[in-house]
């Protein structure tokens, strides 16, 4: 729309939100729900030019774990730009004004989902894992464990929850989930149920959640939204627990998110090559404020760090990198402006944010994605954060 009045990017009234549901039906192809579900929750911003929302989108504001502390951060949802502005380079600004206000309040890391992945890497954004949901013939999950020993409660009670996010922060990525996350989650997937898994007289260890649907071919089929384990023993009395449906559902299908990053599912199966995977695309992080995001992170006990380093504007940017100092010592960390000696690595943004959520599990795979440094010290800086796995079991 060449020639239009500037772009401005405002908080939205019930009008000005109302317009852009309408958007989002033109944008997507069809209704998004959580636009108006995830209303009360969110900052909700709007694009409006020469009298009409052109954009917008939601923000929620989460706390992630990331070394088993969680970190103030923002998951953007539901955005859009009207088909007739796309092509004038808009997402970038609309996604900038999104944030700033959030970034003013305290979020130091900022989470999305994503198809434009090279978009977000040249913006600034990492994606620290592949993501797939898993599908296994049930009869191949049969037997598996022997969940006889665990209590298997039907239901969700307080106790589990709070253990849900002790495990949660075994993993970098997680929410610490709010307090609406339940009634939001029923309303998504009605019919989902859970059990909770204990040893007798244990607090629990295992949560599962579950519903039941059709797959493409019109066969039932379980799927499987939550899989939280504490143990080995507790993960595959759940396989297990999953298995026994085998008489009436075909096949188990662990949704994109629900399954963590191990070989877990591959070594309980009955027989090679039934599972199949398909791929979706990732989440996506990027950090708002890297001294703070460091400072609020967890960190090995065991870790004494000095490193000093330069983190670039962006890949391309000419601007000089900042030199700076990464302290880690007693599980404490900060990073600090740093003016003495040579630096021994330098970052990107997305590096940056890939080696914050663990994404680099050695520093091969950190020189191969263009990480600048000698090995040694390449070493240290992925030893740092290689102690948990990044993992979004929350699809927003």
């Amino acid at each position: 729309m060449p020639g239009s009045t500037p772009m401005a990017v405002v908080e939205a009234d019930d009008a000005l939100w109302q317009e852009y549901q309408d958007l989002t039906v033109r944008a997507y192809g069809h209704r998004v729900e959580d636009v108006a579900r995830l209303r009360a929750h969110a900052d909700t911003r709007v694009a409006v030019r020469d009298g009409h929302v052109i954009g917008g989108g939601l923000a929620l504001e989460i706390p992630q774990f990331f070394g088993g502390r969680p970190v103030p951060g923002v998951c953007l949802a539901g955005g859009c730009i009207a088909p007739e502005a796309r092509g004038s380079r808009l997402w970038s600004t609309l996604l900038e004004e999104r944030l700033r206000p959030l970034k003013e309040k305290g979020a130091v890391l900022a989470t999305a989902w994503t198809a434009s992945t090279g978009y977000g890497h040249r913006m600034g954004w990492a994606a620290p894992t592949q993501v797939y949901s898993w599908t296994v013939p049930t009869n191949d999950l049969r037997g598996v464990g022997d969940s006889f020993r665990f209590d298997i409660v039907h239901g969700a009670d307080d106790q589990a929850q709070e253990h849900q996010q002790v495990m949660a922060g075994d993993w970098n990525g997680p929410w610490q989930r709010p307090s609406w996350w339940a009634t939001w989650q029923q309303a998504e997937h009605p019919g989902m149920t859970h059990y909770c898994f204990s040893l007798p007289g244990r607090t629990p260890g295992g949560l599962l959640a579950i519903a039941f649907d059709r797959d493409p071919a019109g066969s039932r089929r379980l799927i499987v939204h939550d899989f939280w384990a504490a143990s080995t023993e507790a993960a595959t009395a759940m396989l297990g627990f999953l298995g026994g449906h085998h008489s009436r559902i075909p096949t188990v299908m662990f949704q994109r998110t629900a399954l963590p990053p191990v070989p877990l599912l591959q070594n309980h199966l009955r027989h090679a090559g039934t599972a199949s995977a398909t791929s979706w695309h990732p989440w996506m992080l990027r950090i708002l404020n890297p001294a703070e995001a460091v400072r609020r992170r967890g960190w090995p006990e065991d870790l004494d760090l000095a490193l000093p380093l330069t983190l670039r504007t962006n890949d391309d940017s000419p601007a000089a990198p900042a030199p700076m100092l990464l302290r880690i010592t007693s599980g404490a960390g900060d990073l600090i402006p740093h003016s003495g000696g040579r630096s021994e690595l330098t970052l990107t943004p997305r590096q940056f944010a890939h080696w914050y959520a663990g994404g680099y599990r050695t520093a091969a795979s950190a020189l191969l994605d263009g990480v600048r440094g000698e090995p040694r010290s390449v070493a240290q800086l992925v030893r740092a954060t290689a102690e948990r796995e990044p993992w979004m079991p929350e699809y927003f």
